[in-house]
């Protein structure tokens, strides 16, 4: 038991670290915050998805204390370190529907490009109003 995993020892009855409860204790408040924004919009009916709500609450909150704790930045590193595991089910969805990809891939290459197109143009705009606002001249 003495070479056993760190995350096995506290199910095996070792107890907590004080580290891990406070880990614990910040995932819980991501989830929360996630709920949070999920319930408002859903009852405020907006076209915002409820996660990207949760977020904006947790980044206001932080905001707010003017500093990121540790253990906070510790579970969103581990959160986005093992983020690409959560595309597996989108990504065996769409080899599962591959034959409406087929019929259905003129439309979707032509919303692809043209999505892009309006992203870069936008983001570019963007950029150009932002500079001439701070008086700041690129240089490229």
């Amino acid at each position: 038991m003495e070479n056993a995993p760190p995350v096995i020892l506290p199910l095996m009855g070792s107890g907590y670290d004080a580290s891990e409860v406070r880990m614990i204790g910040n995932i819980t408040v991501i989830l929360l915050c996630e709920l949070i924004g999920e319930v408002v919009a859903k009852v405020a009916r907006l076209p915002v998805p409820g996660p990207v709500l949760g977020m904006l609450i947790l980044f206001c909150g932080l905001m707010i204390r003017n500093e990121m704790p540790q253990e906070l930045e510790t579970v969103g590193g581990f959160l986005l370190r093992y983020l690409s595991l959560l595309f597996v089910p989108a990504g065996v969805g769409v080899i599962t529907s591959l034959d409406l990809l087929v019929k259905s891939w003129l439309p979707i290459a032509g919303t692809i490009v043209i999505g892009t197109m309006v992203t870069i143009a936008i983001t570019g705009l963007v950029m150009q109003f932002l500079n001439r606002a701070f008086g700041k001249k690129g240089k490229a």
